[in-house]
């Protein structure tokens, strides 16, 4: 069986408030350590009021404190908003805090608007172009102190934490490969170049201190329920997320609607069925049929499952549905 993982927005719904958001990640994270998920990784987005995990390494430490075992890290930062030596003093402290614990993945989209990213950074003179080298600046933060050395992020010198790049393009793959790092791609929301990157980033991987061999993840939604037409219905919540995210109506994540794809125009059905190419939508059967042929069509090391459900209950029981199927499911050889 290959490992299962969360991925957490921290969704504000319609209706509530980030302080909610917050306690159900919480108990989300603590239902999915007890499943034996993996890991329980936060994203960095601003601006965004249905996305509650802006200040990404604050909530990381309000869910590691909160459980004991599974991993918690950031899927990911978004690296040209911060400084390599903030974000080095963050997860060296999240490191000393729950050692053994965090998992840093690292992406080069702003996660906001350019305005927003402006306020964010007071200039934009740090951007994506020089995303490998701050990388490169972050990780050496955490390398043993040399002599005569005067830069130093404390408490980060000398701890291990798991570096991930993070992409959904060409780009990431081929940095992933070539600096030896563990490799997730963003299917779950943007699956065009998916298997492009992954063959990419297998063919020119490059062994390192921290991985001796290509490790692949991928992102994959997953709206599990006790029906097929449950799960439709849930998934709704997440489409309009979309639809609205897309036409520049960014909201909070909405009750979910009978009927809602058939009321669509026919652009914004296929720009769904594009981006969100990479559900399972369904009852146990379903779920358990798309995970599997996913599995064998890619060939993924690990799996990142999110599932934006509206009702905070019935995304911890889609959850608890995804753990159940994967103990059957049995992969034909990758593709």
């Amino acid at each position: 069986m290959i490992p299962f993982s969360v991925l957490d927005l921290s969704p504000i719904v319609e209706g509530g408030t980030a302080a909610q958001s917050f306690r159900n990640t919480l108990s989300l994270a603590q239902r999915a350590e007890a499943l034996g998920y993996q890991r329980y990784w936060l994203a960095e987005h601003h601006g965004m009021p249905g996305i509650a995990s802006a200040a990404t390494a604050v909530v990381i430490g309000h869910v590691a404190a909160g459980t004991s075992r599974i991993r918690v890290g950031a899927g990911g930062i978004m690296l040209p908003n911060h400084s390599p030596m903030v974000i080095a003093e963050q997860f060296g402290t999240l490191a000393s805090l729950f050692p053994g614990r965090i998992d840093l993945g690292l992406g080069r989209a702003p996660g906001s608007d350019q305005a927003t990213a402006r306020a964010l950074r007071r200039d934009l003179q740090s951007d994506s172009d020089q995303f490998p080298q701050d990388v490169l600046e972050l990780m050496g933060y955490f390398d043993p102190v040399g002599s005569g050395q005067t830069l130093r992020a404390i408490p980060a010198a000398g701890l291990h934490v798991p570096f991930w790049i993070l992409g959904s393009s060409l780009f990431g793959a081929q940095l992933a490969a070539e600096f030896g790092l563990p490799y997730a791609f963003a299917s779950h929301f943007a699956p065009g170049q998916m298997m492009s990157a992954v063959e990419i980033y297998r063919a020119r991987f490059k062994p390192s201190k921290q991985l001796a061999k290509p490790y692949v993840m991928l992102g994959y939604n997953v709206f599990a329920a006790d029906t097929d037409a449950e799960a439709r219905l849930l998934a709704t919540s997440q489409q309009q997320a979309f639809v609205n995210l897309r036409g520049g109506r960014p909201s909070m994540l909405q009750p979910p609607v009978p009927g809602y794809l058939e009321m669509l125009p026919p652009q914004a059905s296929a720009m769904l069925d594009q981006a969100l190419s990479c559900s399972a939508i369904g009852g146990p059967d379903t779920v358990r049929k798309a995970l599997g042929d996913f599995i064998s069509r890619t060939g993924v090391d690990e799996l990142m499952l999110t599932s934006q459900i509206y009702d905070h209950q019935a995304r911890l029981h889609s959850y608890e549905i995804a753990a159940e199927v994967r103990e059957s499911i049995r992969p034909r050889a990758a593709i």
